[in-house]
């Protein structure tokens, strides 16, 4: 759907995103007050590489995620410069927690509990500044945990969608429609009468910044792979809507970003310590942009891949 026009149409609809954003942080906050231990899925397993030279940095890793809510358990190896958590947080938390140590953390691979049974990564971009980095990680058979970050987004709810197509030829457009192998109606994620690919809406503060850790009962990282992720406009009404595109999309506007849906690196699969295209490190990688201008050399006004 194209975008509204006019100064008054978008006014409204700014508007009404950070109205609505505003109510849900109050609402967060609220329950984060009253359940500081409510319970946010299954955990996860990440694998981090972090610089570090000595025992000493370890400690002070250990001592930054050890006992903090959400985080289970801390593995530190010096020698390999890695770091493994088990937490229910999102991967962006966790890595925030690391580098409030002043080392820098690039996460490297991700898993669960029980046997590998596929992850998937897709890189985002779209207009303007807009991008970032959403992993998929089946935990079972049931189960899917979609954990992101996506930057440049105006404050307050946006549609995430799979959709059919791996096509970025015309961009985020020819990404086809939302993946429906059954047919159905477009939903809520916890309804049985939706999409596979409704992942419902992410909430993105006064930065700009929206990360997420969600966990899926129909999506399955087999059946993703090589299709496309897409962030929207607008907020998903959730096929509540009187709109006639409801029931279709979720009236969720245009399509801001998308990136195809890749096979990625499990726990310890991930052994790149230097890109073969361009000679960058992951440490260089961490604060460079995805593709494009600024990859090769430093640039600051360039957003960072926040891989």
């Amino acid at each position: 759907m194209a975008a509204s026009t006019g100064g008054y149409s978008r006014f409204v609809s700014a508007s009404r995103k950070l109205g609505s954003y505003l109510f849900k942080t109050a609402l967060i906050g609220q329950v984060a007050t009253s359940s500081g231990n409510m319970d946010r899925g299954r955990p996860a397993k990440l694998e981090f590489a972090v610089q570090m030279t000595c025992e000493s940095c370890a400690v002070k890793v250990r001592a930054a995620l050890e006992g903090k809510p959400g985080v289970q358990s801390v593995s530190v190896d010096v020698s390999k410069e890695a770091v493994l958590v088990e937490s229910v947080l999102t991967s962006a938390e966790v890595q925030a927690l690391i580098e409030s140590t002043g080392r820098q953390a690039v996460l490297k691979g991700i898993g669960g509990s029980e046997q590998d049974l596929g992850a998937a990564v897709a890189m985002l971009a779209g207009v303007g500044k807009i991008q970032g980095v959403v992993r998929f990680l089946q935990l079972s058979t049931d189960r899917c945990l979609i954990d992101g970050t996506i930057d440049g987004l105006e404050p307050g709810p946006h549609g995430l969608h799979v959709h059919t197509l791996g096509d970025l030829t015309e961009d985020c457009l020819s990404c086809g429609e939302h993946f429906n192998p059954f047919g159905r109606q477009h939903g809520a994620p916890e309804d049985s009468e939706r999409h596979v690919g409704d992942l419902g809406n992410v909430v993105a503060g006064p930065d700009g910044r929206a990360s997420f850790r969600l966990e899926d009962s129909q999506l399955k990282v087999w059946d993703v792979i090589g299709r496309s992720l897409v962030v929207d406009a607008e907020e998903d009404d959730l096929g509540r809507g009187a709109h006639p595109l409801s029931k279709q999309t979720g009236n969720s506007g245009e399509r801001l970003a998308c990136g195809i849906i890749a096979r990625s690196a499990g726990l310890f699969q991930n052994t790149k310590q230097i890109c073969a295209c361009d000679g960058v490190t992951i440490w260089e990688e961490r604060d460079r942009p995805i593709a494009g201008k600024g990859r090769s050399k430093a640039n600051t006004e360039t957003p960072a891949a926040n891989l």
